[in-house]
């Protein structure tokens, strides 16, 4: 798990992730990104799930500097990902905080379930869960 750095969600728990680069696979970026947040290598199991995460402007109303909002309050959005999630196994490397994570450590589910994370976080943190029990078997 990673303390988020920067915004959206800055200073929150999270599960490593970023930017895909041109040209690169979602497997590769993901690696990637686990690696410059954490300092560890992993093995991508296989895909979770894609998820939205749309981050509206509470103090800013819709714009047209900020137009795209679908939603009743008229509010701008913020941030809007797409965050593809996938299970991943440990390789090697020693878990420490770089890129964008002011903070990262392995954490048992019990600890992980006493955080404020958002839903969908723990949503794909158990599917991950039950991907590699699955690999395992195999």
């Amino acid at each position: 798990m990673i303390r988020r750095g920067k915004p959206p969600r800055e200073g929150q728990w999270s599960i490593p992730g970023g930017k895909q680069k041109l040209g690169e696979t979602w497997r590769a970026a993901a690696a990637r990104e686990v690696k410059e947040e954490t300092g560890i290598d992993i093995e991508v199991l296989g895909l979770i799930d894609v998820v939205d995460a749309i981050i509206y402007d509470e103090q800013t109303p819709q714009s047209k500097e900020r137009p795209l909002t679908n939603n009743i309050d008229n509010k701008s959005i913020s941030f809007h990902y797409t965050l593809v999630d996938c299970a991943a196994e440990w390789l090697s490397g020693t878990v420490n905080a770089g890129s964008d994570a002011a903070h990262a450590e392995w954490l048992t589910l019990s600890q992980i379930k006493k955080l404020d994370l958002w839903s969908e976080t723990f949503r794909i943190i158990n599917e991950a869960i039950k991907m590699r029990k699955t690999a395992h078997k195999n």
